[in-house]
């Protein structure tokens, strides 16, 4: 070998052994960072970064049509005092005199500053005296609380602003010792109006939301969290954003401020006169679907009404009479009546299959030969029963299949959460589940359950010429002021029935109204079709009884149909006695205002 070869091979052994070496040395020094100095390092990483903090996004607002905030979120505060400097895990002795030190330092800068500081409060929080904060500040340094309650209750924004400014609480939490708990409280401008449809959020806001619009858009209105830590740079500790929150989006109901106003006071004026336990009113834009009002009041034990619960999407209730109008649409469908049809009853008393029917007017001899249009405008319990049971007494699925067919069955599947579904049984074919006087009383709105706005929903398809449209609680979904996503009205079906059964049942409305048991839902200068009706409550003979009014203007272009249901009225108890004038009221103010628009 060349001396020249030797000499390279040494340079390059030497050098191998070097990196060996520097190998061994990191191997051994993360082994001992590892194992034996692990707990000395991470007090170190402690002291300069801190836990991810979760970060609330900003929950969306709920818009009314007329572009009015119904429900919005503001922040709201909890203020404390950390009146003492953190104590360290195996803090040293010299460490121990630096934080003495700083805590003498942080007290006196305290009380220096302690009687402005109360006195600010005091202007603040006038509810509390300058000497009460005085001492109540004392006594958390006394206990040495690490958060101490500074104002008992939540304050606002601007509150929490003004008492950031005041001496020491200006300061960081770290150094001052001032620092807040934030909530993000909903607020509603307009109190209690359309409360129950909007819905609750629950008090601790992990929880969400409890009902209503905010329950079904919640994770719409959510928005999403985001992921900050803490991280100490150049002896100053940042907020470094990990993931950032997402804010949530707006919602624009169809709900009508002043058209909800209105129906609310309407119908709290109605249910006191009568001292009735429960109300419900509606309004629907026809051709949409739109809901522009709708209110549910119960009176409570004080006397008051209040919205307690969405009445009128959850209560399965017989709908009695306005039922009836279902009935003899199927029939006139099918073509096996007309508007002109006789039928007979009598001095007021018949006897359907063993059972007797009886007509509001018995005492005063019944209404004798009437026709179609007559039964439903007098509203007959036999004239109806009778169409019904001479056409499909022998095949009453038919009759039942067909109330499917022209909606009052229907399943909405709304967005407001708890909502009822139609209960009309379809018979066996062995007709097992039947008696022989089921069809006469269904065909009257009895033996079914049909929330209320389920029998809104159908009148509306009769007013919209046989399109029967989804009640729609929400337009849109917003962003910044950005459509988002545009919620179009659904069609659930195009014709309920032919055009011809649709126009003879509107025009049987309208009489029902102008010359029938309806007068009292009329307006002067308006024409109203719709139908009133009176149930009994179970069990039968217990004197309680629902009253109801639907009604449609103007008939030959109906722009907003309107739903009374009043739920246990005292004295007078049919529905157009007490419930018609409710929708006359309605449409003398609503009317008007429509015009304006």
């Amino acid at each position: 070998m060349m001396p020249n070869q030797k000499n390279i091979m040494l340079r390059f052994s030497f050098i191998i052994l070097v990196m060996v070496l520097i190998g061994i040395a990191i191997i051994c020094k993360a082994g001992v960072i590892m194992f034996a100095e692990r707990q000395y390092w991470k007090d170190v990483a402690d002291r300069f970064v801190k836990e991810n903090v979760t970060v609330r996004p900003t929950r969306g607002n709920i818009i009314s049509s007329d572009g009015q905030l119904m429900a919005s979120s503001l922040p709201e505060y909890k203020i404390y005092m950390d009146f003492m400097i953190n104590k360290r895990k195996s803090e040293t002795e010299e460490e121990e005199k630096t934080r003495l030190k700083l805590q003498h330092i942080k007290d006196s800068v305290l009380y220096a500053n302690l009687d402005t500081i109360c006195k600010g409060l005091h202007e603040i929080f006038p509810d509390k005296s300058a000497a009460f904060f005085k001492q109540h500040i004392k006594n958390g340094r006394k206990k040495e609380s690490r958060s101490w309650l500074l104002y008992p209750k939540r304050i606002s924004y601007i509150q929490y602003k003004e008492a950031k400014r005041l001496p020491v609480f200006n300061l960081n939490k770290y150094k001052g010792g001032f620092h807040e708990q934030a909530f993000n409280q909903r607020k509603k401008p307009f109190g209690s109006l359309a409360m129950r449809t909007l819905g609750d959020m629950f008090p601790d806001i992990e929880q969400g939301a409890k009902n209503g619009l905010e329950l079904s858009y919640d994770s719409i209105l959510k928005g999403r969290n985001g992921i900050t830590h803490r991280q100490k740079v150049m002896n100053k500790y940042l907020n470094i954003v990990d993931i950032p929150p997402v804010d949530g989006c707006d919602i624009i109901t169809t709900i009508d401020v002043g058209m909800q106003d209105i129906a609310e006071k309407a119908l709290v004026d109605e249910l006191k006169e009568i001292n009735a336990t429960v109300g419900v009113a509606i309004l629907m834009e026809v051709q949409t679907g739109d809901i522009k009002a709708i209110v549910n009041m119960t009176k409570c034990n004080d006397g008051i009404y209040r919205e307690i619960r969405n009445n009128a999407i959850s209560d399965m209730m017989e709908p009695g009479s306005t039922f009836k109008t279902a009935s003899i649409l199927v029939a006139l469908d099918d073509g096996v009546i007309t508007p002109e049809t006789v039928v007979e009853t009598g001095n007021g008393v018949y006897m359907m299959h063993g059972r007797y029917m009886k007509d509001h007017n018995w005492h005063r001899g019944g209404y004798g030969t009437i026709n179609t249009t007559k039964s439903l405008m007098v509203s007959s319990n036999i004239g109806v029963s009778r169409l019904i049971d001479d056409h499909y007494h022998d095949n009453p699925e038919k009759f039942v299949r067909g109330l499917h067919r022209v909606g009052i069955a229907t399943p909405l599947d709304l967005d407001i959460p708890g909502a009822g579904k139609p209960n009309i049984r379809i018979p066996n074919k062995d007709l097992s589940n039947w008696s022989r006087t089921a069809l006469a009383w269904m065909s009257i709105g009895y033996e079914t359950q049909i929330p209320p706005i389920n029998t809104l929903a159908f009148y509306n398809a009769i007013a919209n010429n046989g399109v029967m449209v989804k009640p729609r609680f929400v337009k849109s979904i917003v962003k910044d002021g950005q459509v988002v996503e545009d919620i179009a009205p659904e069609i659930l079906n195009p014709a309920i029935a032919s055009p011809k059964a649709i126009s003879e049942i509107q025009t049987i409305l309208e009489k029902v109204v102008s010359e029938g048991g309806g007068k009292k839902a009329g307006v002067d200068g308006y024409f109203i079709g719709g139908k009133t009706g009176t149930s009994q409550k179970l069990p039968r003979g217990n004197g309680k009884y629902i009253a109801s009014c639907i009604g449609f203007s103007p008939v030959d272009n109906p722009s907003v149909i309107a739903m009374v249901r009043i739920d246990e009225p005292q004295g007078l108890y049919y529905g157009g006695v007490i419930a018609a004038p409710a929708i006359s009221t309605l449409y003398t103010n609503i009317l008007p205002y429509l015009l304006k628009e």
